[in-house]
């Protein structure tokens, strides 16, 4: 199982709309997401609800939601069958809570908009996450997406700049769409779409399914010396990122259609 956590402490980033569309992608795949909705505004929460029953499952836990009759772990247990937990975290996070909320973490997801406000907050965050949740960059577990972007933007350049100085891949650049919010009135992610009326924004979602699906390959042990024959030792790649997470890339059968 794969646990997912989108996360930023600034309001109004895009945080809810990357959670339920990439829950949406990998229903649309056949795989089981949870969706653990931590914001107190329920929006994760409020759009599974209006998911139709020919629409592929997706479990919703109100994480937000104190339930006093039952304990904190029983409330937030995740069923067996699921194979990807996505973390729909609030806002305002506290550094001090960065540590509980990415424990057991694979990827962490960081979207940031167009913005001097949100620049200065997206590198807070990441400044955070390595120093006090103690995320290490060579572990590739932090990921950020660029979010509702318009290209050959004078923010969109500077934006484009400063991740770069971060030292964090960029792991997608999503435009800004009227196609999320008609999306998100409907109850689906705009994998479920018309291909004809979303090709664009699906695409986009490409190069962070591949991340997603790429592990940490396992440290290389000491090269020995390579034999006679002038073959390199051993039959395997040093950059083999080994089983995938998540399935190869491809439109989900929804919008593949010419």
């Amino acid at each position: 199982m794969q646990r997912i956590v989108v996360l930023n402490p600034k309001g109004g980033s895009g945080k809810t709309t990357i959670a339920v569309n990439l829950a949406s992608y990998l229903a649309s795949c056949g795989h089981t997401p949870v969706l653990m909705d931590f914001d107190p505004q329920g929006s994760s929460l409020r759009w599974v609800k209006k998911r139709k029953p020919t629409q592929a499952p997706i479990h919703v836990i109100a994480a937000f939601e104190k339930d006093t009759r039952t304990t904190r772990a029983f409330q937030l247990r995740v069923p067996d069958a699921a194979t990807h937990v996505i973390v729909d975290t609030p806002a305002a996070l506290e550094p001090g809570e960065l540590p509980a909320m990415t424990r057991d973490a694979d990827k962490i997801i960081v979207p940031v908009l167009p913005s001097d406000i949100d620049i200065h907050t997206c590198s807070r965050c990441i400044r955070d996450l390595l120093l006090v949740a103690k995320i290490r960059r060579e572990d590739d577990r932090i990921g950020v997406i660029a979010n509702r972007i318009r290209r050959n933007t004078l923010t969109y350049q500077a934006l484009i700049r400063f991740l770069h100085t971060l030292g964090i891949p960029i792991v997608a650049t999503i435009r800004d769409s009227q196609n999320y919010a008609r999306a998100a009135e409907l109850g689906v992610g705009v994998h479920e779409m018309k291909s004809y009326v979303a090709r664009d924004d699906v695409e986009q979602w490409l190069p962070l399914i591949a991340w997603l699906s790429r592990t940490k390959a396992a440290a290389a042990p000491p090269a020995a010396p390579a034999p006679a024959t002038g073959q390199a030792p051993g039959g395997s790649q040093a950059g083999d990122a080994g089983n995938s997470a998540l399935p190869e890339l491809a439109l989900p059968a929804a919008a593949a259609d010419a």
